[in-house]
């Protein structure tokens, strides 16, 4: 780890959203050069690197030619050109994580192949080629309605997800690769982080509570703790270290779980990367998610994951009234309020639902910040200019 520090050393980063701009908090607090690629010439990282690149992160050669000038190459999004990945590995550039792992993880389908394998448990589904499929399977009644339609590629924040209730939804879907997955009668929905470094070193948090969007397929507030029986919360931290153990990973992975009525664990969704659900880390533990991947892909110690006392993250996204440019109100209340951390992603326009920052609470009670998050969600507001 000392070489990468105030030296000429270099860390290539794929994506400059506001998971990027949070990475590079902990690289300019460590003073590691940094070189980072992103389409947007806006992106909401682009002031806190050494280096901005702007370039498709779908593009081999962009992607390649970035990162033959750096150490390690890391991401903040998984939807990246994975023969670039595995060509810069070959040429000696270490990836993280490895271009094996974001191969499966990029494609549901793969996903869920790798599941049943490892005899992990998720829910059933029948993977389809394109809509014409998924359209002639209802009619046939190989599929029950309802269910769950995903998109195979580039879901993303709650987006490439819909509940079919009944044959007449499938048109208004992309005709795209998908799967179909039974409907989980859903208690609950948790998250766990886990990391784990070069050296094979593990670290795992606690599992955190999200509570979603009413109308929104989208999370609204995460939470610790969760309130689980220990049992639950052992097992889905084992399955989230069985996970980064098959996959040889390397870096910060989170898992998302369905809890069903019998308090049966199924998995989700996973990303290899920094996750929405770890956010309340930078204020409510020892090590934030985002210095934990950090330390994974550079060969330091692993942090402790240990949450100060209670916490909640809640999401502030575009209203569904304001696309375009626009200004804040209610930032003073925010930041008047003892224990409560404001994170604004930097981002020039907003549109419904698109992820503009977040608030994180601490407090000795969770009913007691659960309130007080909810106010200030409800006075931090996004307004059209």
């Amino acid at each position: 780890m000392e070489h990468v520090i105030s030296s000429d050393f270099t860390l290539g980063i794929l994506g400059g959203g506001q998971l990027g701009k949070m990475l590079l908090d902990v690289t300019r607090k460590w003073d590691i050069r940094t070189h980072l690629l992103d389409p947007n010439p806006e992106a909401s990282a682009r002031n806190s690197c050494h280096l901005f690149v702007q370039g498709d992160l779908m593009d081999y050669d962009a992607v390649f030619n970035f990162g033959k000038d750096v150490d390690v190459l890391t991401i903040e999004i998984e939807h990246v050109n994975i023969d670039a990945l595995y060509a810069l590995e070959k040429s000696g550039v270490q990836v993280y994580p490895k271009p094996e792992t974001l191969d499966v993880i990029q494609n549901k389908r793969t996903q869920k192949e790798f599941y049943t394998a490892q005899n992990l448990p998720t829910a059933s589904y029948t993977a389809f080629a394109n809509k014409a499929e998924l359209q002639e399977a209802a009619a046939n009644g190989t599929i029950s309605f309802p269910c769950i339609w995903k998109a195979a590629r580039f879901g993303y924040d709650g987006f490439g997800v819909k509940k079919l209730d009944s044959i007449t939804t499938i048109d208004t879907l992309p005709d795209s690769a998908s799967i179909v997955e039974a409907l989980v009668p859903i208690a609950k929905e948790i998250s766990v982080i886990v990391a784990r470094s070069i050296s094979g070193e593990v670290a795992l948090y606690p599992p955190v509570g999200m509570a979603f969007h009413p109308t929104a397929n989208q999370v609204e507030f995460v939470y610790y703790p969760t309130e689980l029986d220990h049992s639950i919360s052992k097992k889905a931290q084992e399955i989230a270290k069985d996970l980064v153990g098959a996959w040889e990973h390397v870096g910060l992975l989170a898992v998302e779980f369905f809890i069903d009525q019998n308090n049966t664990l199924w998995i989700n969704e996973v990303a290899p990367r920094p996750h929405n659900s770890g956010h309340l880390s930078i204020e409510g533990c020892i090590t934030s998610q985002f210095e934990q991947h950090l330390r994974a892909i550079l060969g330091a110690p692993l942090g402790k994951t240990d949450f100060h006392r209670p916490a909640i993250m809640a999401n502030v996204v575009g209203p569904s009234n304001v696309t375009g440019a626009f200004t804040y109100e209610g930032i003073k209340k925010v930041l008047g309020t003892p224990q409560a951390g404001l994170h604004v992603y930097g981002k020039k326009t907003t549109k419904p639902q698109r992820k503009m920052g977040h608030i994180t609470l601490t407090g000795d009670d969770l009913n007691d910040i659960f309130n007080k998050i909810k106010e200030l969600k409800s006075v931090l507001q996004l307004k059209a200019k």
